[in-house]
């Protein structure tokens, strides 16, 4: 294996296992797991296992990646929400919120997709929230 194939591989794993322990921390179902990676209905409980033990790592699919990275942007902004009480993000995640419509966290992503993993992260971080908005742009003097 090339070195560079080789440091691929190696991010991809660090990836895999910060998602699976962000995934287990908030106690997610397999199906739960499934649909916010957008992983195929054939990836089963055992891949995970795989997953979370590093003997395999996660699709290096756009999508998947993609996905991957929201919800790791997620539990930093959870944590520096959290800082003295590192379960607080399991328990956010699934409190029904008044500015989702009463809806939890977990509901929006899974229901809508990426643009539900967008409006979480934005809530959560208000930076990424200014950068969508193309304010980055801009220049203050």
């Amino acid at each position: 294996m090339s070195e560079e194939k080789a440091t691929k591989q190696e991010a991809l794993r660090q990836i895999t296992q910060s998602v699976m322990s962000l995934l287990d921390a908030w106690q997610l179902t397999t199906h739960e797991m499934q649909t916010l990676l957008m992983l195929p209905s054939n990836v089963r409980a055992r891949a995970f296992q795989k997953f979370r033990d590093g003997k395999d790592v996660l699709p290096d699919t756009p999508d998947t990646l993609r996905r991957a990275g929201y919800l790791l942007r997620i539990a930093d902004a959870l944590r520096t929400t959290y800082p003295r009480n590192p379960r607080m993000g399991a328990r956010w995640i699934k409190q029904p919120h008044r500015r989702f419509g009463r809806r939890t966290p977990l509901a929006i992503i899974m229901n809508d997709g990426e643009g539900g993993l967008i409006a979480v992260l934005s809530e959560l971080d208000c930076t990424f929230s200014w950068d969508l908005t193309g304010s980055k742009a801009s220049h203050c003097n």
